[in-house]
């Protein structure tokens, strides 16, 4: 008799009826929601207020270079010397003082520029400051060797590569970057769910295992539909914690922001990219951006992503389920773990330093033949166009692998799971495969 559906409803009740799993699965939202909440509350307080920096310009040559900001007022102190500055700044509480010493031999400036704070100052605000004092001081070097600065300006070209492939069809840097981003989203989503549900299917194994209520089971179950339905239900509970985390956390964003007046997306960094997407509008990218999302395989990526995901994870957790029935306790688990977090580690490493530089290189295809490593890989692949005979090998080799790795996973398990207190060797897991 299949026993797999019942195996599989009963894993997932388990899990999602479990006082730790409900509490979790409520804290978690609500402390991330607290802390984000917190972080652009801070952020809006620190991006409200201005600060106030004094020049003492003593050599005279520094005129209307700094100009007022949102975040940055600049005072021009006149009439005094380099030390009382220092104690009037510091009596107002300003931010900081840039002082240029007295001189008229601009070479000699570019190591007389000094800027002191209370505080280490911000590098941003250090680098803002040597870039306008350098722009202007060496405006001021080309006109006094004869330069025309504004045939220089308007003797400037900017170049803007055009790629294009030989099917006539064009793309980006911005596009590229759409499709890296989608690759990566795509591939540490896998990895992820791997470390956190593979470890909690292990940990479901030694429980039971611990707990001999194995040694029931077992007895009118065969190991191997007790191991895919400990997977399938685990995944699902995992799934459902996932969706939960998703409505919850939209739920408490939209209602922070709401009450409290926290408008979450305004981090800095954010800001900057607001302020570099106005740039682009200007330039005329907005097009482009839209064109690399409308020019990404999004039926392909979705269909891969789906398939891939759920063969990659099926792979990974069959191995954590085998560890689970080989061992009597999370501690003994780390040397058997190691092994199989390598080529997972190994797989994100790649995506991110090889499939970015050249996603059809000998590496990058390899690695995502190769079914340990081609979960990751080859979905950081696919938005850089990758024929569909490769995918489906891929998959293919994957899938086929997954069935060998439950085939040798479900030996490991059978006589696994009723071994205790003896912790196995290699040698001896390779002893069980063979029975």
């Amino acid at each position: 008799m299949n026993h797999l559906p019942l195996i599989i409803k009963r894993e997932y009740l388990t899990k999602v009826k479990n006082k730790a799993f409900i509490v979790m699965t409520i804290i978690s939202p609500v402390v991330l929601i607290a802390l984000i909440a917190t972080v652009a509350y801070l952020s809006q307080i620190s991006s409200n207020k201005v600060r106030t920096i004094a020049v003492l310009d003593e050599s005279g040559l520094i005129k209307d270079t700094f100009k007022d900001s949102e975040t940055t007022k600049y005072i021009y102190l006149k009439n005094i010397d380099l030390e009382a500055a220092k104690v009037l700044v510091k009596a107002q509480e300003d931010y900081g003082l840039l002082h240029i010493e007295k001189s008229l031999d601009v070479n000699y400036l570019e190591n007389h520029v000094k800027f002191y704070s209370e505080d280490s100052p911000s590098l941003s605000v250090v680098t803002s400051l040597e870039n306008k004092v350098e722009k202007s001081l060496t405006d001021i070097k080309l006109q006094q060797v004869g330069v025309d600065l504004d045939k220089i300006e308007s003797a400037k070209i900017e170049v803007s590569i055009v790629q294009e492939n030989f099917s006539g069809e064009k793309t980006s840097k911005v596009e590229s970057i759409i499709k890296l981003a989608f690759g990566g989203a795509a591939g540490y989503l896998l990895f992820m769910f791997i470390i956190i549900y593979g470890n909690m299917i292990m940990r479901s194994v030694i429980e039971e295992k611990t707990s001999r209520v194995i040694e029931v089971i077992i007895s009118s179950v065969k190991p191997m539909q007790l191991m895919l339905g400990k997977i399938i239900g685990t995944s699902l509970a995992g799934i459902t914690q996932i969706i939960i985390w998703i409505i919850l956390g939209g739920l408490l964003t939209a209602l922070v922001g709401f009450v409290f007046g926290i408008d979450m997306s305004q981090t800095p960094q954010q800001q900057v990219i607001q302020q570099s997407i106005l740039d682009q509008q200007l330039n005329g990218q907005v097009t482009t951006i839209l064109t690399g999302f409308y020019h990404l395989p999004l039926t392909n990526l979705i269909i891969a992503f789906v398939l891939f995901f759920i063969a990659g994870y099926l792979l990974y957790s069959s191995m954590y389920a085998a560890i689970g029935a080989a061992v009597d306790n999370e501690t003994d688990t780390q040397q058997f773990v190691f092994p199989i977090l390598m080529p997972l580690i190994l797989s994100v490493y790649i995506g991110f330093f090889t499939v970015i530089e050249d996603p059809h290189g000998t590496v990058s295809t390899i690695f995502s033949f190769i079914p340990l490593t081609s979960p990751v890989v080859m979905l950081m692949r696919i938005p850089f166009g990758v024929p569909i005979w490769q995918q489906l090998l891929s998959l293919l080799l994957l899938v086929g692998s997954f069935l060998l790795t439950v085939w040798f996973a479900a030996k490991i398990y059978r006589v696994g799971i009723l071994m205790y207190g003896k912790k196995p060797t290699y040698k001896e897991l390779i002893k069980w495969i063979k029975y």
